[in-house]
C-alpha cells in the first residue's frame, strides 16, 4: 500500500508475490497474537460465565484464569490452525487485489496520489474477493449434503449485510491511505519510509474510524445469521429492513452500539498488528526479490533528507 500514485497497473510475478506474502504473513501474525482473545470470546459465547466470575473482577480475566487452570497455554490457542488455514488465502487475496486495483484506477503518468473515490473503489473490490473466499472457507468445511446445506442457510441468510460491510474497508482504506500521507508530509518523507509506529498510528485510527460509522450493520448481520442456526429463537426477522425495524423499537439507537467497545478493544489491536506487520514484511520482501525497487526508495529518502524543502513526485 504505497502512498503515491502507482506507475502502471502491471505487475511483475515477484511484486505479486511481495504482496500476497506480506499479506498472508500479516493475517497470520495478527491470529497467532489475538487468538487468545478470539478464545476467550468464543467460550463466553458458547459455554457463558466461567465457575465463580461473579465474584468481583473482569469477566476476561475470569475467563483467561479459567482456562490457565483447566487446560494449561494451549487452552488459548484451540482452533489457531484452522484460522490460519482461512486467514492465509484470505489476506493474500485481499492485499493483492487492492495492489492491482489500484494500480488499475490510478493515473497513467504514475505521478499523482489516487483520490478518496478510486481508493474506496479499490477496497471495496478487494473486500468482496475476501467475502467472498471467507464465505467458500467456511462451506467447504462442511462435508456431508445436509451439513453443508444448513450452514448455507446460517451463513448466507447474512450475505446481503456480509456484502454491506465492504462499506467497512471502503471507509478504512482510504482513511489509512490519507493519514499516512499526512503524516509523511508532516516528517517531509514518503508514504513507504514512515516508521512502525506511524503505521500503528494510522492502522489504529482508521480502524476505530470505520468501525464506529459501519458497526450497525455488523449488528444486524449477526442478528440475522444467529437466526439462521437457531430456529427457535423468540425474535424472528423477515429480512434487513425488518431486523432494522425491531431492533429500533425494542432498543432503540443504542441497540445498534451494544458490543462497539468491547468489539474495538478486539479488533483495533488486530488492526495495528496486520497492517503494520504488512508494512514491514512487504518492505523486507521487496528488498529480497526487488532489489532495484528497494535501491530507488532508498535513494528516494535520501533525496528527501538532502532536499528537505523540496516537494518530490514520491510524496503524497
Amino acid at each position: 500500500m504505497t502512498g503515491g500514485g502507482e506507475a502502471s497497473h502491471k505487475r511483475s510475478p515477484r511484486e505479486l508475490v511481495c504482496r500476497a506474502g506480506a499479506g498472508a504473513s500479516a493475517g497470520a501474525i495478527a491470529a497467532t497474537f489475538m487468538c487468545p482473545l478470539d478464545v476467550i470470546k468464543t467460550r463466553l459465547q458458547v459455554l457463558g460465565l466461567p465457575p465463580n466470575s461473579g465474584q468481583g473482577g473482569s469477566i476476561i480475566i475470569s475467563s483467561a484464569q479459567h482456562i490457565a487452570r483447566t487446560e494449561g497455554i494451549k487452552g488459548f490457542y484451540r482452533g489457531l490452525s484452522p484460522t490460519i488455514m482461512a486467514l492465509l488465502p484470505n489476506w493474500a487475496v485481499f492485499f493483492t487485489v487492492y495492489d492491482q486495483l489500484k494500480g488499475v484506477l490510478s493515473n497513467e503518468n504514475g505521478d499523482s496520489q489516487l483520490s478518496v473515490g478510486a481508493n474506496m473503489v479499490a477496497a471495496a473490490g478487494a473486500g468482496s474477493c475476501h467475502i467472498h473466499c471467507n464465505k467458500s472457507f467456511v462451506g467447504c468445511e462442511n462435508e456431508t449434503p445436509d451439513a453443508r446445506n444448513e450452514a448455507r442457510s446460517g451463513l448466507y441468510s447474512g450475505i446481503l449485510p456480509s456484502l454491506a460491510g465492504i462499506s467497512h474497508v471502503a471507509i478504512q482504506f482510504p482513511a489509512y491511505e490519507k493519514i499516512k500521507c499526512y503524516m509523511a508530509k508532516k516528517g517531509n518523507t514518503t508514504a513507504d519510509n514512515l516508521s512502525p509506529g506511524d503505521f500503528a498510528i494510522a492502522s489504529s485510527v482508521s480502524k476505530v474510524l470505520a468501525s464506529v460509522l459501519t458497526y450497525p450493520h455488523e449488528v444486524v448481520r449477526s442478528r440475522l445469521q444467529e437466526q439462521g442456526h437457531l430456529r427457535n429463537s423468540g425474535t424472528h426477522y423477515a429480512g434487513v429492513v425488518d431486523c432494522i425495524k425491531k431492533v429500533f423499537q425494542k432498543e432503540g439507537f443504542r441497540g445498534f452500539y451494544r458490543g462497539c467497545a468491547t468489539n474495538l478493544m478486539r479488533t483495533t489491536p488486530s488492526a495495528v498488528i496486520t497492517f503494520t506487520s504488512y508494512e514491514m514484511i512487504h518492505e523486507f520482501l521487496e528488498r529480497i526479490l526487488l532489489p532495484d525497487k528497494s535501491h530507488s526508495h532508498a535513494q528516494t529518502k535520501s533525496d528527501d533528507h538532502a532536499k528537505p524543502q523540496q516537494e518530490s513526485k514520491g510524496k503524497c
